[in-house]
């Protein structure tokens, strides 16, 4: 049996609420109180972490309707399309210049570095980046065709940026570095 007691002044707001879960649940108010604060101890580290942060992001994004979530699967399935350089349709290529074209306009008020672009595409989930001493970026693509349609779209989406990129292909990775324009 508790025998702490604590005073907390609410405001109205959180006065309704907690007078509706305790119509809700049938439970006392102490009761709830405890376990609001006992479910907030046990995600206390959840969301004050840094994936929190990316939590809110994706929140932003998806609620505005701009960005879906897409099976990965789904993703490779229709990039398979371009997997021959030859066979690649020149309206297509068009329309991911253009969407690229598009994100160069925004990318220009949002960010200021190489580095800025790589960190929102990795939180995108298109891939993943690493940071050398060199200031060079080591870039891992899930695949060889969301390789081909990123480094086709930073190229494009960074053209209004006050910098140029150099890019070194390898095998499974690419390394990305900014040069002064």
């Amino acid at each position: 049996m508790p025998t702490d007691r604590v005073t907390v002044s609410l405001d109205e707001e959180t006065k309704e609420t907690l007078e509706g879960l305790t119509d809700r649940t049938g439970e006392s108010q102490s009761q709830l109180i405890r376990e609001a604060i006992a479910f907030y101890a046990a995600n206390f580290d959840s969301t004050h972490a840094s994936d929190s942060d990316h939590l809110q992001t994706y929140y932003e994004m998806l609620s505005t309707g701009e960005h879906v979530l897409l099976d990965i699967d789904l993703l490779h399935a229709l990039l398979n399309q371009f997997t021959d350089p030859d066979e690649r349709d020149e309206e297509v290529l068009e329309m991911i210049d253009q969407v690229a074209q598009y994100h160069a306009q925004e990318y220009a008020e949002r960010f200021d570095s190489l580095e800025d672009v790589l960190e929102w595409l990795s939180l995108c989930g298109f891939l993943t980046v690493r940071r050398d001493e060199k200031g060079s970026f080591h870039v891992v693509f899930p695949s060889e065709s969301v390789r081909w349609l990123m480094i086709r779209f930073i190229r494009g989406s960074i053209t209004a940026l006050p910098f140029e990129i150099e890019i070194e292909e390898s095998v499974s990775k690419v390394l990305l570095r900014e040069r002064d324009s």
